[in-house]
């Protein structure tokens, strides 16, 4: 193998897939990345076993070829060497190491053979559509930070991607929850992709493909079996096997009778809750929220750190209360807020509480109060 390349090109593909390989690895391949020159391209791949990153970059190949090299030596090696150099790769002769270099800087690194690999095996994947970059981030963006981390419940240890029917339009949704909070968000169902089944993407490859949409330019294709998922997005491709377990019932805990609405600036609160929580106790971070009138009454109380209190103007027209929320959990919601105003909508101080932003009505957040 022997070829020259961009250190642009070549920084952006490995980039891209050495971010899925585990830094510690009891089968050695696993820390490679394959590289293979044909038909004046490089295609470098990576996988964990789970998820499969290969992107394609344009490359000057003067001999066809494949081989495997250690991923985040050559990465490191590569995103430090100045822009606009010409890398060049060689593998063959006399050093049965691959030569990577540029200008006077050199690189040779050990290789395992192509052949030992594990490529993923690509499967029937019958559901088939496109979606803009934009609608897909959005999705994940809304959603996952309400992923479970709880590897117990690996069911909810992703977000659960399936069509539905709302107010009579076909949507894609995206659905996250670890059981303390939950986060929704719809789009418009592309075409191809009404039927789809259920899925429910890892968090690992939610990752993954959030770094990717970053530099998209066009639009996602996304393939589907109820076993894996594949995301093309421009020369880029990434393959998962998907979460093997149901997903809840998530709509049986989304509140639908909570009639006392509170209305508050979403910026505003959101700094608040961050100020009071500064003293809360790092298990619980629970923040007590007393509403009376026009006025939100945040306090924090813990007996070994100090009182933290602080009021805020609020629109609730209904009969005082208190209410208690992990302060952490607050500012995540607060986060995905895209309007200047957060409403949230309670029915008492026990049962969930439903958050919804008043400039995007097709996202919509659930909360479990604590005891305060």
């Amino acid at each position: 193998m022997r070829l020259t390349i961009e250190r642009a090109a070549l920084l952006k593909a490995l980039t891209h897939v050495q971010s899925v390989v585990e830094r510690r690895n009891t089968i050695p391949i696993l820390s490679n990345v394959l590289l293979t020159a044909q038909d004046n391209a490089l295609r470098l791949t990576a996988t964990d076993l789970d998820i499969e990153i290969a992107e394609n970059a344009y490359a000057d190949v003067e001999r066809a070829g494949s081989t495997s090299a250690p991923a985040q030596y050559l990465y490191d090696f590569v995103r430090k060497l100045p822009d606009k150099a010409a890398v060049k790769f060689d593998l063959g002769g006399d050093d049965p190491r691959l030569s990577v270099w540029a200008g006077k800087a050199r690189l040779n690194l050990p290789v395992l053979p192509a052949q030992d690999f594990p490529l993923m095996p690509v499967d029937a994947l019958a559901t088939r559509f496109e979606i803009h970059p934009n609608d897909l981030k959005r999705l994940i963006d809304k959603t996952r930070f309400a992923i479970s981390t709880e590897e117990t419940r690996y069911y909810l240890n992703g977000i659960y991607l399936h069509t539905v029917v709302n107010d009579g339009s076909p949507v894609l949704r995206g659905v996250a929850t670890d059981g303390h909070r939950l986060a929704l968000a719809d789009t418009p169902a592309p075409d191809g992709a009404q039927g789809m089944p259920g899925v429910i993407v890892p968090r690992k490859t939610i990752n993954e493909l959030r770094r990717l949409l970053d530099d998209a330019s066009g639009t996602v294709e996304i393939a589907a079996s109820d076993q894996k998922i594949r995301f093309q997005i421009g020369d880029a491709v990434l393959t998962s096997k998907l979460i093997d377990g149901s997903f809840p019932e998530y709509a049986r805990v989304i509140p639908k009778q909570n009639t006392k609405i509170l209305r508050v600036e979403n910026a505003a609160f959101r700094e608040a809750v961050d100020r009071v929580s500064t003293v809360s106790a790092e298990r619980s971070r629970s923040v007590k929220m007393a509403l009376d009138g026009d006025r939100l009454t945040l306090t924090v109380n813990n007996p070994d750190a100090g009182l933290a209190t602080e009021d805020i103007p609020v629109e609730y027209d209904s009969e005082p209360m208190e209410i208690g929320f992990n302060a952490r959990y607050l500012i995540d919601v607060a986060d995905q807020i895209s309007g200047e105003t957060a409403q949230f909508e309670f029915a008492d101080s026990g049962s969930p509480t439903l958050v919804r932003d008043e400039k995007d009505a097709d996202a919509l957040f659930v909360l479990m109060p604590l005891r305060v």
